[in-house]
């Protein structure tokens, strides 16, 4: 019984060791031996383990994960879409006054920072003697005058002819023609304000020969009536009315103004294909300047009862379909994320309208939301 034992023992030790050996064949080397059994074998095992894997990862996630969020509340809102263009403060009363006849400064006024009103005598250039040419032209018309008064009185009694009569009455008339013509020449040595402001520069002396020219003789500017100046692409024909409210920006000043448009153009530049506007604003503090910066904010989109949320909240999958995280099942400070796919609208200082997905008092998720996905419990 023995001498049959042994025999038994050596033939096991030989199979398992064959089988030991193929076992520790690799993939590789059972393709290259085409052991399409062992081959077959190995891949029921790696599935096995596979199944094995996925139902223990199933048990270990039973347990959602929790995240701490903050939501908003929506509610039905006025959503303001802006055009946001760049303008430049002016006015249209700012000028450089100039003489209207060159001579001699004999008389300046005015110093620069001087308030004016409008026709004040600012300066007076030398008349040349045309204000003795006045005083008698005037002495000649007052003779004419009497001569054609006596003259009418003759003839009204049928004395005298009338010849004598329609000569005086045209002397008159002549010398009235001439007074006037002289004044007027004698007026335009004097410098008038041509509306109320604030004298902002003196370029002259008083004793200076002045004529008209570039630099002018002195800037008048009224700060009063201010305005900005910009230009808008056509396409904004028809947004646009005298009345539209325009929020106004100064970079310089960072401060806003609210303005209204109060000019449209009615010309296109065929350059850019644009047009121009005017948009008035106050000027209560006196700090606008002529030429200065401004950022319009025009209104060209208005929805009273808009649903909007914050732009940044807003996420795309992987087929480009955009959603929010809504807090669903809230329960005091706790609910769960789920996602509503949203179709979004104009979007306008950070914010979004959203047209469709999203209703009023619905609870969005607005901080942490790169952090959360769909199902996970929220703490808020």
């Amino acid at each position: 019984m023995t001498k049959l034992i042994f025999p038994l023992l050596v033939a096991t030790s030989l199979i398992v060791s064959c089988g030991d050996k193929q076992n520790d064949q690799t993939v590789d080397q059972l393709i290259a031996a085409k052991n399409n059994k062992e081959l077959q074998a190995r891949k029921a095992d790696i599935q096995a383990d596979l199944a094995k894997i996925d139902a223990a990862l199933a048990t270990l996630n039973v347990r959602k994960e929790e995240a701490l969020v903050s939501v908003l509340t929506l509610k039905d809102t006025v959503f303001n879409h802006y055009l946001d263009i760049q303008g430049s403060v002016n006015t249209k009363e700012n000028i450089l006054i100039q003489p209207e006849m060159p001579g001699t400064l004999i008389a300046l006024n005015v110093k620069a920072g001087q308030r004016v009103s409008k026709g004040q005598l600012l300066a007076r250039v030398d008349d040349g003697g045309s204000s003795q040419q006045v005083a008698s032209l005037e002495t000649q018309y007052q003779l004419a005058k009497t001569t054609f008064e006596r003259q009418k009185n003759l003839w009204n009694q049928k004395i005298g002819s009338e010849i004598q009569y329609l000569q005086a009455q045209t002397q008159m008339l002549s010398l009235q023609r001439s007074v006037a013509q002289a004044k007027a020449m004698l007026s335009k040595t004097e410098i008038r304000a041509p509306f109320s402001g604030t004298i902002d520069e003196v370029f002259v002396e008083r004793g200076q020969v002045v004529a008209a020219g570039p630099q002018g003789l002195m800037r008048i500017v009224n700060l009063n009536n201010m305005y900005v100046s910009t230009t808008i692409p056509e396409s904004y024909i028809g947004k646009l009315k005298v009345g539209t409210q325009v929020d106004v920006f100064l970079t310089s000043l960072n401060k806003n103004y609210k303005g209204k448009v109060r000019q449209i153009g009615n010309f296109i530049n065929p350059n850019n294909r644009s047009f121009g506007i005017e948009v008035s604003i106050p000027n209560p503090e006196n700090l606008l300047r002529p030429n200065q910066v401004a950022k319009l904010k025009v209104i060209d989109y208005t929805v009273k009862n808009a649903i909007v949320v914050p732009s940044n909240v807003i996420q795309e999958d992987g087929k480009g379909n955009q959603f929010v995280f809504v807090a669903s099942n809230s329960n005091g400070k706790t609910a769960t994320a789920k996602k509503a796919m949203v179709t979004t609208g104009k979007s306008s200082d950070n914010v979004t309208e959203i047209l469709s997905g999203l209703s009023a008092n619905d609870i969005i998720v607005i901080e942490g939301v790169n952090t959360i996905s769909e199902g996970m419990k929220l703490n808020f």
